[in-house]
């Protein structure tokens, strides 16, 4: 089971007990000294828009939310393939007023195995077993509609597991790590927090929890206090495309 489909099987659960500890992913220390830990809201989506998602001196501003289209093939008797795509763009603010207009767009493929039907009930393999996952999000960060200030993020998650992450502007690049509470980002035993550490050359620039194990509102954001105005926006801008990701696929599965 890869990083990506625990999180759609964590999204679908229900509230947990009161005695269910919450969880905080665990990044460099030299983050945790230089970043405010900044708590993001859990707003409410509507329809034909993304959710204000906010933290921290950020806040979307305006959205647009284009509709979820799902295609599946059967291509054997006990084979389907199914492929969601969805589109969204926003417009994140800072306190200045400085903007970060995001253009992207999610796509996830499943093949799913199920069993052959024999006849008179009884049937060969497993009900349904998914054999492989791919999700994958690309966007476009444009900061104060400067073309020139443009950037490139992706996110590709295979059922390998296979991870690859990163954000540039062709000169600058800006990798992605899987963050996890557990020791092992990969190890989801104990429903870990989720998250992501933004790194470049070395330091680690900024990280955001998506989810907090069982605690799915325990969502989080770190910046660098030293980063620069634009970079810092750039981040915040690129998280918030995670956050609502995140929402996208606990609400509408693989």
């Amino acid at each position: 089971m890869n990083v990506f489909r625990a999180a759609w099987i964590l999204g679908f659960l229900a509230a947990p007990s009161v005695t269910a500890a919450q969880k905080t992913i665990r990044i460099s220390d030299t983050l945790a000294a230089s970043a405010d830990k900044l708590k993001v809201n859990n707003p409410a989506q509507f329809m034909n828009r993304i959710p204000g998602w906010r933290f921290g001196d950020y806040a979307v501003a305006t959205s647009e939310q284009g509709p979820v289209k799902t295609t599946t093939r059967k291509k054997f008797s006990e084979k389907v393939d199914s492929s969601t795509s969805e589109k969204f763009s926003f417009v994140l603010t800072n306190k200045t007023m400085d903007s970060a207009i995001v253009n992207a767009a999610r796509n996830s493929t499943a093949q799913v195995l199920r069993g052959s039907e024999l006849g008179n009930g009884w049937h060969f393999g497993e009900d349904e077993k998914v054999v492989l996952v791919s999700d994958s999000l690309a966007a476009i960060i444009t900061i104060n509609r400067d073309t020139s200030d443009t950037w490139s993020f992706f996110l590709v998650v295979t059922g390998s597991p296979s991870f690859t992450g990163f954000v540039t502007n062709g000169e600058r690049r800006i990798t992605v790590a899987v963050a996890s509470s557990n020791r092992n980002a990969l190890d989801l035993r104990g429903w870990p927090a989720l998250g992501y550490e933004f790194l470049e050359d070395g330091r680690s620039l900024g990280a955001i929890q998506y989810i907090g194990g069982l605690w799915r509102p325990a969502q989080f954001v770190w910046l660098d206090r030293s980063l620069d105005a634009r970079t810092k926006l750039l981040l915040a801008a690129a998280m918030t495309a995670v956050l609502q990701v995140n929402r996208q696929r606990s609400s509408n599965g693989p």
